[in-house]
């Protein structure tokens, strides 16, 4: 019977978590879900020196948000703890310890300077540069030597020779010589694990059967395997994904803009959006579809289904499926997620402010209702709820464009005069007011966009927003009429 499926997701807290490495976390959260299995996360802060709380904590926030919870990890804890690569040193120092008793690695006490002195021989003769071996056959007279000159010697593995090949579940099959990969590291001088170690060390421990990551990994899965096999435990399946690039098809980076999650969040962007265009990038269920509710994507994911070709990250496609969530929100839970950006902006009921679970003013919703269809980012509300809520408006140049023209004070002036003469105004009134005074300008042949640009340049002072029959109900009468003797007066 073939054991239950765990994978893991293992961040480094030396940054914010990337949008590279939200995509890793996606994929493995939901193959571990499509299979009933655990979804493990491991906190790698052995670079203590670049490690920060802070980091953990907003790493962990973000994997919240999005949604993609653990079985196992920080704040949950497990069988297989503890969690952190800072807290298991002595596991590692006594695989370390197994491997030198068992002649399968050996303490080198090569200087930076030598190290460097071989690399630059191995360049100038065309050689790979690797670890040249300077150790493996030291005397105890030899170490006693170096002793007394006060090295600290590292631990490194002996790489037996012999062929790897890795039938990776993306890429197929693999090769690799053991003839380009010199004795690496184990143990650094001070005693502390290095990578390739301790991530062997803890999937063994944790028993991870499948190994997703990106393909910046898979030149490390040799030395991994190396280490499985000399430690005399199962390979798991490795399957290394395609790098998240920008358009210029270099690696995602500052440069091509934001590249952490929370930025994201920041800017606007829903959760499930978010995760569904990562899902995206590079993976497909075969055919045509382009949303996928996280239930969807657990039911149709597979890793046969992800795609070696580069992965494209192209942020208009992802503000279309932003978009898309947006419209298929309920207006009230839009008007609660808009909130903070209308807060950031001082235009939230004091109440709202206080309280967030007071309950929300019609109107307020209505205008989320109104606005719903125009927003891309959570964080163009303000702006488009600035339309509804101010007393003045400014008129962008192509607005004052459209109100030159001698047609736009015919309309402008019906329009006033119609509203002045109604009482109550709601959708189906605004629609009959727009319709009778197209009637009355039909003899001018005032038609079509002559006809409704100049209402909404009027109302809004751009030429696109929400449906006429929509705005002035929500305007009311009052502003309406306001902003119309603006619009002829200007």
């Amino acid at each position: 019977m073939e054991s239950k499926v765990r994978v893991r997701f293992a961040p480094s807290p030396t940054g914010n978590l990337h949008m590279g490495s939200a995509r890793t976390a996606l994929f493995n959260w939901l193959f571990a879900r499509s299979k009933r299995g655990a979804h493990v996360l491991r906190i790698e802060d052995t670079d203590r020196a670049r490690s920060a709380d802070i980091y953990e904590k907003a790493i962990l926030d973000d994997l919240r948000w999005l949604g993609l919870d653990w079985d196992e990890g920080p704040e949950i804890g497990g069988r297989f703890g503890p969690y952190y690569q800072s807290q298991r040193q002595d596991i590692y120092r006594r695989v370390a310890q197994k491997l030198l008793d068992e002649g399968k690695a050996y303490y080198c006490y090569c200087s930076p300077e030598e190290l460097e002195e071989d690399r630059n021989r191995a360049l100038a003769e065309g050689r790979i540069k690797k670890y040249g071996g300077r150790c493996l056959k030291l005397t105890e007279a030899d170490e006693e030597r170096f002793k007394r000159e006060g090295r600290q010697p590292v631990v490194r593995f002996k790489v037996p020779t012999q062929k790897i090949v890795i039938n990776d579940l993306i890429n197929g099959r693999v090769e690799f010589d053991s003839s380009v990969i010199g004795d690496f590291i184990l143990l650094r001088s001070d005693g502390s694990a290095n990578y390739n170690l301790a991530v062997v060390v803890d999937d063994i421990s944790m028993g991870i059967t499948h190994v997703i990551r990106g393909n910046d990994h898979l030149s490390n899965t040799p030395r991994h395997i190396f280490l499985f096999q000399a430690l005399g435990h199962k390979i798991p399946k490795f399957a290394h994904h395609s790098l998240l690039l920008g358009t210029d098809q270099t690696k995602m980076s500052k440069r091509h803009g934001a590249t952490a999650v929370f930025q994201y969040r920041e800017m606007g962007y829903l959760p499930e959006a978010l995760v569904n265009y990562l899902a995206l990038l590079s993976w497909s269920p075969g055919d045509d579809r382009e949303i996928f509710p996280w239930q969807e994507l657990v039911k149709e994911f597979s890793i046969e289904g992800i795609s070696k070709s580069p992965a494209i990250f192209d942020i208009d496609k992802l503000n279309w499926l932003n978009k898309q969530y947006i419209l298929r929100k309920d207006p009230e839970e839009l008007t609660r997620l808009t909130l903070p950006f209308l807060m950031e902006k001082g235009m939230c009921p004091d109440e709202l402010i206080e309280k967030f679970d007071y309950p929300l003013p019609a109107n307020l919703v209505e205008k989320i209702n109104i606005a719903q269809g125009y927003l891309t980012t959570l964080a163009d509300a303000p702006d488009e709820l600035e339309i509804l809520l101010s007393d003045s408006i400014d008129f962008t140049d192509e607005a004052k464009e459209v109100l030159r023209q001698s047609s736009s004070k015919l309309v402008l002036e019906a329009l006033k005069k119609s509203l002045d003469a109604t009482e109550n105004i709601d959708e189906e009134e605004s629609r009959q007011i727009i319709k009778k005074i197209g009637q009355e300008l039909k003899g001018q042949n005032i038609r079509g966009k002559a006809l409704y640009m100049p209402i909404r340049v009027a109302l809004t002072g751009k030429t696109s927003g929400p449906e006429l029959s929509h705005l002035i109900p929500a305007l009311g009468k009052e502003k309406s009429l306001i902003r119309i003797r603006s619009a002829i007066e200007d």
